[in-house]
């Protein structure tokens, strides 16, 4: 399919490609697509000759870097955090006295996932009154727990009520200065569990090597090597933050932040393919084969029948309770319909629609763990962000598309958020720079992300200009290339590459040109899109499991800057 954009670029092939990618480095990737190309196998070796031997078509030059002031003051957390408008409300008010309540995504979401939204519409449609005979009615909006907790706490945005998928995000908001209080609200709103799914294959295996299935036990056999474990990033997921603490737990009950917990954490990281910044990145690895074992909510499973055929569901860490929170002082009217919706909320009816919907499924759970204080979930988040490379540092390629169609708005946001996320890269990891157009530029050679690496990347960026055709497959195989070189000074590094595109290609290798390199030396590439049509640009980050970010959003330095932790 060939389709020309008003630039006069040709799409090359976009929703037609389906690349899934499976295996690791020296044993070979076996890529199937459905443009009717036959199946192959191509080995590590094969995967390196055809790289190099496609790059000698290519136009590969370099800059002198230049170093420029780096801002150490950091990127403020309000100002990293996009508009409200950005996350509109479900289900919008129109009574005399509204609450507006940030409620976490399966409660807050589409179909299944949105018990708490029809909550809503039914309390509304009754017209409530107040003790002074004002109508009420409750607005809700859909925000992750962590970035909801992220707007509470930084004052970007107060809403008058708060119900996260757990109490730790509370208990961390509140360690902050957040003002949070369930007087008028409640401590469960509807009852839900964290798990991990094990795949069956792998239940009757660790039975008999481990004895009973539990999160210690799982964890045990990933530190052996027995199981691909996957989880998601504890910043911003609610599981995933349950399962870092809890994992911590199991290596020492009676101090899960000491050194030998943080010795175990290491030696389990060591075996975990990846963290996945989202939980379709998640998905997408259980669904291609890497991974055996990941995390889910019950509510999430239930819902799921393809799941519960596949996967074995084994309840950890704390429960997921859905909290409901007054965020200040909101008043005495306010706070009269935030308790008659919650009373409403925890009726019989509601509590038995929130079970169609998957909640209050597993009422007999009841935690090992117990409820973490603040400073250990700080801690721990904090101890993850350092630890979770297990003392490998990443050494990482940007490749920036700086064609015509970039220029503009789109590159100048380019330029923006990766500046601004760069100072979530810790000083260990290498990162090298690498732009294309017509032809490719090598920027900056990769070196350790000291000061002046730090500078000189800030220069570099700063530096970008927009203009040419796009060559992106071609810029692709040159950041693949400096990485296996550098991973000879550097043997035990964990390589990526980072592409920021507006998702077009018209001159150069295509995506089918350079699946197979790309899949068979098992480089994830995480992609960007500006402005972008994100089908090319996902496929390639699924060819191993990286994910793809939308950067049109003014969340863009948000969402950047989580990647970046949840990576590097």
């Amino acid at each position: 399919m060939a389709n020309t954009n008003s630039n006069g670029k040709t799409l090359g092939i976009l929703a037609g490609i389906a690349v899934v990618a499976a295996g690791a480095i020296g044993l070979g990737v076996f890529v199937t697509s459905n443009l009717g190309k036959t199946s192959y196998e191509i080995s590590e070796e094969e995967a390196t000759k055809k790289m190099e031997r496609m790059l000698r078509n290519v136009n590969v030059t370099s800059t002198t870097p230049r170093k420029a002031t780096v801002d150490f003051t950091g990127t403020d957390l309000a100002n990293s955090l996009p508009e409200i408008s950005e996350y509109p409300l479900t289900v919008v008010g129109d009574g005399q006295v509204n609450i507006e309540i940030i409620a976490s995504p399966e409660k807050a979401g589409s179909g299944t996932d949105g018990w708490l939204n029809e909550a809503a519409k039914a309390f509304n449609s009754q017209r409530n009154r107040t003790s002074s005979g004002q109508t009420m009615s409750v607005s809700v909006r859909n925000i992750s727990s962590g970035m909801a907790s992220d707007y509470i706490v930084s004052g970007k945005y107060l809403p008058d009520a708060y119900t996260p998928s757990n109490s730790m995000w509370g208990a961390m908001a509140e360690s902050k200065g957040a003002e949070l209080s369930t007087e008028f609200g409640t401590d469960r709103l509807v009852g839900n569990v964290a798990g991990i799914l094990l795949a069956d294959d792998m239940i009757k295996t660790l039975t008999a090597d481990y004895g009973d299935i539990t999160i210690e036990t799982i964890t045990e056999a990933t530190m052996d090597g027995k199981v691909s474990m996957g989880y998601t990033y504890p910043y911003t997921s609610s599981t995933g933050l349950n399962f870092l603490v809890s994992s911590l737990y199991s290596f020492d009950s009676s101090d899960p932040l000491s050194a030998s917990a943080v010795s175990s954490f290491q030696k389990f990281q060591a075996n975990v393919p990846f963290v996945c910044y989202t939980t379709q990145q998640m998905r997408t690895a259980m669904s291609s084969g890497s991974l055996n074992a990941c995390i889910m909510e019950y509510q999430t499973y239930s819902n799921d029948s393809s799941l519960q055929k596949k996967y074995k569901f084994i309840p950890f860490g704390v429960r997921h309770d859905n909290p409901l929170y007054e965020v200040g002082n909101i008043g005495l009217e306010k706070e009269e319909v935030l308790q008659t919706f919650t009373s409403y909320c925890l009726s019989d009816s509601e509590q038995k629609a929130a079970s169609k919907y998957g909640f209050n499924q597993m009422n007999e759970y009841s935690a090992n763990e117990p409820e973490f204080d603040a400073v250990t979930l700080l801690n721990a988040q904090q101890l993850w962000k350092e630890e979770k490379d297990s003392g490998k540092p990443v050494v990482a390629v940007f490749v920036a598309d700086v064609s015509g169609s970039m220029s503009g708005d789109p590159l100048n946001r380019l330029k923006t958020s990766l500046i601004s996320a760069s100072q979530y890269i810790n000083s260990n990891n290498y990162i090298g720079l690498v732009s294309y157009s017509s032809d490719v530029t090598v920027n900056l050679p990769i070196a350790q992300f000291d000061l002046d690496q730090r500078s000189y990347f800030t220069g570099a960026v700063q530096d970008l200009t927009a203009s040419g055709s796009t060559c992106t497959y071609d810029a692709v195989l040159q950041g693949i290339k400096m990485l296996r070189e550098a991973q000879e000074t550097v043997p035990d590094a964990k390589l990526m590459l980072f592409v920021l595109s507006d998702g077009e290609t018209n001159v150069g290798a295509s995506l089918r040109d350079i699946s197979g390199v790309v899949g068979s030396l098992n480089i994830p590439v995480y992609t960007i899109g500006y402005n972008a049509d994100l089908s090319e640009l996902g496929t390639l980050s699924e060819i191993n499991e990286a994910a793809t970010i939308d950067a049109d959003s003014e969340d863009v330095v948000y969402k950047l800057s989580a990647l970046f932790n949840a990576q590097m």
